[in-house]
C-alpha cells in the first residue's frame, strides 16, 4: 500500500534492479528454503518434471516443455509467474515495461532523461507480466516482434523516428515471461525471427537502425508428434533454448484421480439429490486410460490425454444422474452399467493404429473397460470366494437385471434373492470403506461383483431394451 510513486522515491528506498531471470531465481531459492509449494495444481511431477524446472530456473534458462497432449504443459507455464515478485515498478506513460532506474529500451531512456526523479511510476502485478500466444500458421513477425506503423508515418513522423514502430507481443512483455504454445505450428521463417530474442536478447524491426534489448524469460510447449505431422522446431531454435523439460502422464493411480477430480465437474449436489462416487469407479476410469496408453491398437505417438479420464468421469456421473432422475431417486451412485456410456468421452481422444471403423473403436473401448474392471476388482475381492454366485446361476435359481432401466430398488430386490451375491456386495462395500446399509452403495457393489465374474468368464450376459441379464 506504500509503494513509491516516483523514480526518486523508489531510489531513496533502496530499490535494487534485477533482471527477470535473476528475480525468478531468487524467488525460487526463497521457495526452496521455506519449503512452500512452488507450482500449485501440478500433480504427479514432484520427482520428475519439477526438478527439471527448478534446475532450469536456477540456471536462468529459457524452457521448452516437450510432451504429449494432456500432460499439463500449458498449466505449468501458467504457474511460472508465481516466481515473479507480486508487484514490480515500471515507468508510467510507456507501454513497454522496463527497469525504472536503468531502462534499456530507447523510448524509456528518453522518458527518464526528460523527467528525471520526478518520473511517475506504475506498478505491474505479476499476472500482467505474463503473456501467452497460441502458435498458428497465420502468426506473423509483426504479431511477435513488431512492425513499422504506416499510419503513424502518415501522420508526419519520419521513418527514422522510433515512434513509428508498433511493438509486438515480445517487446510488450519486457520484464516478464512470454510463452508460445504449440511451437512447431509456427512457420519456420517466424521461428527464425526468434533467434535473436533467445540468444542476443534483442530484436530488430524491418531493418530499423536501433536494436531493442530485452529482459525476458521465454517458455514454449510442443508435442513430439508435431515434429513430423504439422511442423517441426527448426534445429537452430532448439539449440538456443536452454532447457528442454520432458513431461509425462500420471505414473500413480492416486495422482491420476487427484488430477481428474481437480478438473472434472463431479460435484453436482442439489437440494433434491446428492452424488457419491465409489472409489473403485474412479479407479476403473483411470485404469481405462492406463490400459489405452499401453494398447498396441492405439497410436501411442498421439497419446491418450488426461482429458479422456476427465470427460469419462463426467459422463459416468451424468448417466448415474439420468438414471436416478428417471426413477425419482435422491441418492446418485454411479454403477458399472454406467460405464457403457463412456465411449462418447473416448471418441476423438484416442487414435487407432489401423482401422478407421467406428465399430472397431467402440469394440476396443468396451474391451479396455472390461480389462479395467478385472484389474481393479483384484484390489477389492477374490474370485475364488464368488463360486456360490456362479452356482446360483448354474442352478437357474438366480435372475438379476442391471442397466439404465433398472432402479436401485429393483436391483436390490434381485440381490436379496441371491444370498451369496448380497454377502459379496456387503464385503466389497467394506473393502471400499462404504456403508453397506445404504442401498445405492450396495447396488453398485453388487454390479461390480457381477461384472467381475463376467469379464473373467465365470458368467455370461445378454442385453435387451436397456436391461442386461446375467446367466451361466
Amino acid at each position: 500500500m506504500n509503494r513509491p510513486k516516483t523514480v526518486g522515491t523508489l531510489r531513496e528506498q533502496g530499490y535494487r534492479s534485477r533482471s527477470t531471470k535473476e528475480e525468478m531465481r531468487e524467488n525460487l531459492i526463497a521457495h526452496l528454503r521455506s519449503g512452500q509449494p512452488m507450482f500449485p495444481g501440478i500433480v504427479g511431477y514432484d520427482d520428475t518434471v519439477i526438478p527439471q524446472i527448478v534446475n532450469a530456473v536456477l540456471s536462468k534458462h529459457d524452457m521448452l516443455f516437450l510432451g504429449l497432449r494432456g500432460q499439463a504443459k500449458t498449466r505449468i507455464i501458467r504457474t511460472l509467474p508465481t516466481l515473479l515478485d507480486e508487484w514490480t515498478p515500471t515507468l508510467a506513460g510507456s507501454d513497454l515495461p522496463d527497469d525504472p532506474l536503468a531502462p534499456k529500451l530507447p523510448p524509456n531512456r528518453r522518458l527518464l532523461e526528460e523527467h528525471g526523479d520526478d518520473m511517475e511510476l506504475r506498478w505491474l502485478h505479476r499476472e500482467e507480466r505474463f503473456h501467452e500466444k497460441l502458435a498458428t500458421p497465420d502468426v506473423t513477425i509483426a504479431d511477435l516482434i513488431g512492425e513499422i506503423d504506416l499510419v503513424k508515418h502518415a501522420e508526419g513522423r519520419h521513418l527514422t523516428d522510433e515512434g513509428v514502430i508498433h511493438h509486438g507481443l515480445i517487446p510488450r512483455t519486457n520484464r516478464g515471461i512470454f510463452a508460445i504454445n504449440e511451437l512447431p505450428d509456427l512457420a519456420p521463417r517466424i521461428q527464425v525471427g526468434l533467434f535473436n530474442a533467445l540468444e542476443e536478447r534483442d530484436i530488430q524491426i524491418r531493418g530499423f537502425p536501433v536494436r531493442i534489448p530485452l529482459d525476458i524469460c521465454m517458455a514454449f510447449t510442443a508435442n513430439p508428434e508435431d515434429y513430423t505431422s504439422r511442423g517441426r522446431i527448426v534445429t537452430p531454435l532448439k539449440d538456443r533454448i536452454g532447457s528442454v523439460v520432458r513431461t509425462h502422464y500420471p505414473q500413480r493411480t492416486d495422482d491420476a484421480i487427484q488430477i481428474t477430480q481437480g478438473s472434472a465437474w463431479l460435484k453436482r449436489e442439489t437440494s433434491e439429490w446428492r452424488i457419491d462416487i465409489p472409489q473403485y469407479m474412479l479407479e476403473i476410469v483411470e485404469e481405462i486410460g492406463r490400459i489405452a496408453r499401453q494398447s498396441p491398437h492405439i497410436n501411442q505417438q498421439s497419446g491418450v490425454s488426461v482429458r479422456t479420464s476427465i470427460a469419462n468421469s463426467e459422463l459416468l456421473v451424468s448417466n448415474a444422474e439420468r438414471r436416478c432422475l428417471r426413477h425419482g431417486e435422491t441418492h446418485v451412485v454411479p454403477r458399472i452399467s454406467d460405464l457403457a456410456h463412456l465411449a462418447a468421452g473416448c471418441r476423438g481422444k484416442i487414435e487407432l493404429m489401423l482401422a478407421d471403423d467406428e465399430r472397431a473403436e467402440d469394440t476396443l473401448i468396451t474391451s479396455m473397460t472390461g480389462e479395467a474392471v478385472s484389474a481393479v476388482f483384484e484390489d477389492y475381492g477374490q474370485l475364488a470366494e464368488l463360486e456360490g454366485i456362479v452356482d446360483a446361476f448354474t442352478d437357474r435359481t438366480a435372475r438379476i437385471e442391471i442397466g439404465d432401466e433398472v432402479s436401485t430398488k429393483e436391483l436390490l430386490a434381485g440381490v436379496e434373492k441371491i444370498p451369496a451375491l448380497k454377502q459379496a456386495a456387503v464385503k466389497l462395500c467394506a473393502a471400499a470403506k462404504q456403508p453397506a446399509d445404504d442401498g445405492a452403495y450396495l447396488a453398485a457393489g453388487a454390479e461390480f461383483v457381477l461384472e467381475a465374474l463376467y469379464v473373467n468368464n465365470r458368467l455370461s450376459k445378454y442385453a435387451y431394451h436397456g436391461r442386461t441379464c446375467f446367466k451361466r
